[in-house]
């Protein structure tokens, strides 16, 4: 993962995070054009498939068709993060195409900025603070359009778009109800979170040791007062879509390179026909063992951190070319994962004896959907099922080429506002790309790997609730910073000092955590999303229990904030000290303690220095979120019909791509 020096990169439990990047007005640093588009806080890029020309015509062929089925399901994640979104995105989509009237006025401008804002979010709130967009033009200039263009849009789906209504996609704020506060649609009217915990509280699993993932693929709606879970499969909820994908996969299953990767595509498949769990299972231990081949994808309802109880999974697809050189690079960890383990401060009884079947790659991406775009992950570590990680392991990838994308599109700028000294900056500069690299892998590879859950300890989204992803993404970066500190990445020749390496770590870290994350938030709010509490809980935990013996300093100098870390081998200790304890939690399943440790360091924000920061970020143009437009594989055919060559093209536009997925990939009603 080969980041710019002054760009922080951190991975997520199963997805990974661009954070605020300390950079200035974007640069093109090749030939090839990597921006796209700028609009509001956006910025969208393009990234390349290098090595494309040298995969065989079958290997091209199975890269198609899984590209293919990701984008069939494309409209199920615009309906799963809102009930109204496919409604509002066909109106705002005809206006667009149709509208003759004056567009160079102000109102139109808007119009379009807001149209894409909600193209890039799949949905009317944003990707990422999970807040409601609002629309830069007047109800009374929406009527106009709607009347000039003959689009039709009434009723909540109308109103709502300039309405305090559905107001947070995701709220993690127990005091409004997670459920009835969260306009996600993964459950219906009337439910609330008590329904959901007592209707999943009577399912149980066959084999107790291997719990099922119940809610993963589902909606719970109310029928006659009786609450009724919609499954996703075919014939059921998002059939329609469901249906194209198992087309395009059985076509990928015929051209597999081997029969272990056949034998997980065929589950999936029956996965998606059946809609039932245990094959859910069966094909991720399948697909956990298919390690063989250049090709390899993620495709289902996987992630659930939209879900505020962490049950249901929101579709995403993501599909990975091999990226060898890389890979074989970066073996040295997959290889010594249980010296990791066996030296973590943890107690005893949460190491796992043996840490199995961990395979880490770089990877090359050849097209992405639903949740995993246009906003996507720069690595992947699943399956998320922890019996299946004990047993089986997992697999953990970085995104090479997206990465790769983001180095050519920026250039150094915040990084000198915000470092305490020029020893910080120097230390950025030359370590902080093999840093960020290096913290991602240990995050992925090592972090949510390690620990095992203590026996007759429920899952952790049942034990921890709302803090369950926030806390395991604290836990796995609390991993990988013990560990940036470490001779052992020395001696294992990741790094040439460890010393200089950990430091240039601990300071992006904390400067992120304790300021320049805060530049997306709005002035007065609190932090919501669970990575930004993650990293906010980690560093204002440390900066506190550090406060006696100064280990990090508050320094004002000039009428301006900054933190400066006077003790790294102190700070390494507390984040051992913390990352003990987070496992702790994890494995006891004390949620009394880990409410505590979010509500009381993850989620308040100190205002003064929110209101320092968003004035000391004002000279610095560039968006501060980042997402792609997806390379377009065409594929020709001969007189038969059989594909004979694939080429690759490059968008010209993002709204080109998006009226194109529209068109091409709009299979589901307007209400399910």
């Amino acid at each position: 993962m080969l980041l710019m020096a002054s760009t922080i990169l951190f991975s997520c439990a199963d997805t990974a995070v661009v954070n605020p990047t300390e950079t200035g007005e974007v640069t093109q640093t090749s030939d090839f054009d990597y921006q796209v588009d700028e609009f509001a806080d956006i910025k969208v890029l393009r990234y390349q498939i290098p090595g494309w020309e040298d995969l065989s015509l079958k290997e091209q062929k199975l890269v198609y068709y899984l590209v293919q089925a990701g984008l069939s399901g494309r409209d199920i994640i615009w309906d799963q993060n809102y009930r109204h979104n496919l409604k509002i995105r066909e109106a705002l989509e005809n206006i667009y195409t149709t509208y003759q009237g004056d567009k160079s006025s102000e109102d139109w401008k808007n119009f379009e900025t807001y149209l894409k804002r909600v193209w890039f979010s799949n949905g009317i709130h944003h990707h990422y603070s999970m807040d409601k967009l609002k629309p830069g033009f007047s109800k009374a200039y929406f009527d106009t359009l709607l009347d000039e263009t003959g689009t039709e849009l009434t009723g909540e789906a109308y109103e709502v778009i300039f309405n305090d209504k559905d107001s947070k996609k995701v709220n993690l704020d127990e005091s409004k109800g997670l459920v009835e506060g969260s306009a996600v649609n993964f459950y219906g009217e009337g439910i609330t979170a008590k329904d959901v915990e007592e209707f999943y509280a009577t399912k149980k699993s066959p084999d107790p040791n291997r719990p099922l993932a119940y809610g993963l693929n589902s909606k719970l709606v109310k029928e006659n007062g009786q609450i009724v879970e919609k499954v996703y499969k075919s014939g059921g909820m998002y059939g329609p879509a469901i249906d194209k994908i198992t087309f395009w996969l059985e076509k990928a299953k015929g051209v597999a390179e081997n029969e272990e990767q056949a034998k997980a595509l065929g589950l999936l498949i029956d996965y998606y026909k059946s809609g039932d769990l245990k094959t859910w299972d069966e094909y991720n231990i399948a697909w956990v063992q298919a390690t063989k081949g250049n090709i390899d994808y993620i495709n289902s309802f996987i992630e659930v951190y939209n879900d505020p109880l962490g049950y249901t999974g929101s579709y995403e697809n993501i599909v990975q070319i091999k990226d060898f050189d890389m890979s074989e690079k970066m073996s040295v960890l997959e290889d010594n994962v249980q010296w990791f383990e066996d030296n973590a401060p943890l107690m005893e009884e949460h190491k796992k004896d043996s840490v199995v079947g961990v395979t880490y790659k770089t990877v090359i991406v050849a097209g992405e959907s639903g949740d995993a775009s246009p906003a996507t992950p720069i690595g992947v570590n699943l399956p998320n099922s922890n019996w299946i990680r004990k047993e089986y392991g997992s697999k953990s990838v970085s995104l090479g080429n997206i990465i790769e994308a983001y180095n050519n599109a920026g250039s150094t700028g915040r990084l000198q506002e915000f470092a305490h000294d020029e020893e910080e900056v120097a230390l950025e500069k030359e370590y902080g790309e093999l840093a960020d690299k290096l913290h991602t892998a240990l995050h992925e590879v090592v972090g949510h790997a390690s620990g095992q859950i203590n026996p007759g300890v429920g899952e952790t989204k049942e034990t921890l609730k709302s803090y369950a992803s926030t806390m395991e993404e604290g836990r796995a970066d609390l991993v990988g910073l013990y560990y940036l500190m470490d001779p052992k990445l020395e001696e294992l020749g990741l790094v040439d000092d460890y010393e200089k390496l950990g430091k240039a770590a601990y300071d992006g870290y904390i400067r992120n955590g304790l300021m320049t994350q805060l530049i997306r938030l709005e002035p007065g709010a609190n932090i919501e999303e669970a990575h930004m509490r993650n990293r906010q809980w980690v560093s204002a935990w440390v900066f506190e229990k550090g406060r006696e013996r100064n280990i990090i300093e508050k320094v004002t100098r000039d009428g301006k904030t900054y933190f400066n870390i006077t003790d790294y081998a102190a700070l390494r200790d507390l984040f051992g000290e913390l990352l003990k304890e987070t496992q702790r939690i994890k494995s006891e399943g004390d949620y009394e303690a880990a409410k505590n440790l979010v509500e009381n360091y993850g989620v308040k924000v100190d205002q003064n220095i929110h209101k320092e920061v968003l004035e000391r970020n004002v000279q610095f143009k560039s968006a501060p979120y980042s997402g792609f437009v997806n390379p377009v594989l065409v594929p020709e055919t001969d007189e038969s019909g059989e594909i004979i060559s694939i080429r690759v093209e490059q968008p010209v536009s993002f709204e080109e791509q998006m009226l194109d997925y529209s068109e091409n990939y709009d299979v589901l009603p307007l209400e399910n």
